[in-house]
């Protein structure tokens, strides 16, 4: 560890230091983790009760009705989990253009035709399968515990509860579900979810079978047709989740590795890429200069990704032809030093999310991401079991030029990226950093304060973020240094200075090897932009 532990920011956290860690956006889910760990479960069985307890204390960015995305290490090599849903069979453009109008260039944003099949409830046990030590049913248990019991919400969660209400009030299912009192719930009131905790029992007692093919897989497709949607039984039955290799790519001396397409982690490699052509340590970390560069190699990366990525079946380049040396290099040459761009794709062919990561003292590592999407995502929540429903399918086009049109049992262009660094080949780090598309983004910023600026996990965490949205339009916190802020406006980058960072600038938790896990252990670090922490013991 060559870092420099003097944290230059404003921070309510010290780095956590322990050779068993877990590092997440709720106490609650932490200590959910580190009990299963206590119990002589390994990083994998922590991380699979650490999501169960999150989809009840952070339902604003996920639920039992997620998608999830992993990346691990076993003690000996990466393993790479996508356990995002696909559309039902009954999607085409058509279904939709008769439905919203022919006009129409996407699935709806909220309601029952934004919801594909769940698929965080699969890939809990896909993991628990292939790599667990406890029975499934014990890694529950906190979580049914928490539902049935209650607990007291917290502030950061709060306040997005209160602003999705006036969106998603009139949604089916929400407001019996997240406004018990025709409200949503005030800081430190106490929340209990005894349909969600009758779900997970029954998921525990049938390792997932309930929910797919069972009791929840009926109510689910009941609640559809009940609200005009076309999810069935069958598609729930049909779904699996899809064991991967993670892509990657080579920066400072470290490989940076990201779940493949359908997901948008190729935008961080991509970045890096363009970054590396480039000595960004000269430059002072704060700097116009060095903010300058990584926003643009930002907007290269995100040009390439919004033009090309979608399920890899339909994707007309592949991940390899977009992170070749030759075309970053390319892409890299066409950043102005002195000037804010609006880039376009490039021709690489030649001729309101819940991140949380665990790691034991055996050398186990999990990186782990599940989402709702847009905050409560649909809005859609199934009485009976408490199934709060995500809309990734409005992440699909109607267009038929489009990689990402919509088709039968397709998986639609996926935002959440877990991610991983390893060195040597040897591991590292496992890290995300949530928030819709701020997060390639936010693992490349905290990456390039870790490995070019040697900050510590929880200062790189810290730092001010700024957050690319589209054009030359760029947002960034309130902390940033005027200075910067200013210069970065003289070279043409259109800039907002945001307060509210809860989804705007993301949300990491980092766990950084500090060398043999049962000897020195690890160093973890949790975002203050939540209401979570890292702990250990």
């Amino acid at each position: 560890m060559n870092f420099d532990f003097n944290n230059p920011y404003l921070s309510t956290r010290i780095p956590i230091f322990a050779r068993n860690v877990v590092s997440t956006s709720h106490p609650l889910a932490s200590q959910a983790g580190l009990c299963i760990l206590q119990q002589g479960g390994n990083a994998v069985d922590a991380a699979i009760a650490t999501a169960a307890v999150m989809t009840l204390v952070e339902p604003v960015s996920n639920g039992l009705g997620s998608d999830a995305f992993c990346i691990l290490w076993d003690g000996k090599e990466l393993h790479g989990l996508n356990a995002s849903g696909c559309a039902p069979k009954a999607w085409t453009p058509e279904y939709f253009k008769a439905k919203y109008g022919a006009d129409a260039a996407t699935p709806p944003m909220r309601g029952i035709d934004s919801v594909t099949v769940p698929g965080a409830v699969r890939g809990w046990v896909a993991l628990s399968d292939r790599f667990g030590k406890l029975p499934f049913a014990d890694l529950l248990a906190p979580a049914i515990d928490i539902a049935e019991r209650g607990y007291l919400v917290p502030p950061v969660v709060q306040q997005k509860w209160a602003a999705a209400v006036p969106v998603l009030e009139s949604v089916a299912g929400f407001a019996q579900t997240f406004m018990p009192w025709g409200r949503a719930p005030e800081v430190g009131e106490l929340f209990r979810f005894t349909a969600a905790a009758r779900a997970l029992k029954a998921i525990a007692r049938t390792k997932g079978e309930a929910y797919y093919s069972g009791e929840i897989a009926e109510a689910l497709a009941r609640f559809s047709k009940e609200q005009g949607g076309s999810l069935t039984v069958a598609d729930l039955s049909a779904y699996q989740p899809e064991w991967v290799q993670p892509i990657s790519r080579d920066y400072r001396g470290h490989t940076l590795h990201e779940i493949p397409p359908n997901g948008q982690g190729i935008a961080a490699l991509i970045a890096l890429g363009i970054l590396e052509k480039f000595d960004i340590a000269s430059l002072p970390v704060d700097s116009v200069a060095s903010q300058h560069l990584q926003i643009e190699a930002m907007k290269l990366a995100f040009a390439d990704v919004y033009r090309y990525v979608s399920e890899p079946s339909s994707m007309t380049v592949t991940p390899a032809q977009m992170l070749d040396d030759s075309y970053l290099a390319s892409r890299a040459r066409l950043i102005d030093v002195k000037k804010a761009q609006d880039f376009k794709a490039g021709n690489p062919v030649k001729g309101g999310t819940i991140y949380l990561t665990a790691a034991d003292e055996s050398g186990m590592m999990v990186s782990f991401i599940q989402s709702n999407y847009m905050g409560f995502g649909s809005g859609c929540v199934e009485p009976e079991f408490g199934i709060s429903l995500q809309n990734r399918g409005h992440g699909f086009s109607l267009k038929a030029e489009s990689p990402n049109v919509v088709a039968p049992g397709k998986r639609p262009f996926h935002t959440i990226i877990p991610a991983f660094l390893t060195k040597d080949g040897q591991p590292v780090m496992s890290f995300g950093v949530m928030g819709g598309n701020m997060q390639p983004q936010g693992h490349m910023q905290t990456l390039v304060r870790m490995l070019d600026y040697k900050q510590n996990p929880q200062a790189a965490c810290d730092a001010p973020r700024w957050r690319f949205n589209a054009g030359l339009e760029i947002n960034v916190e309130a902390a940033m240094n005027p200075a910067t802020v200013q210069g970065l406006r003289e070279l043409g980058h259109h800039l907002d200075v945001i307060n509210d960072s809860y989804q705007d600038f993301g949300a990491g938790q980092f766990i950084w090897r500090a060398g043999d896990p049962s000897v020195e252990g690890y160093v973890a670090a949790s975002d203050p932009r939540r209401d979570g922490v890292a702990a250990g013991f």
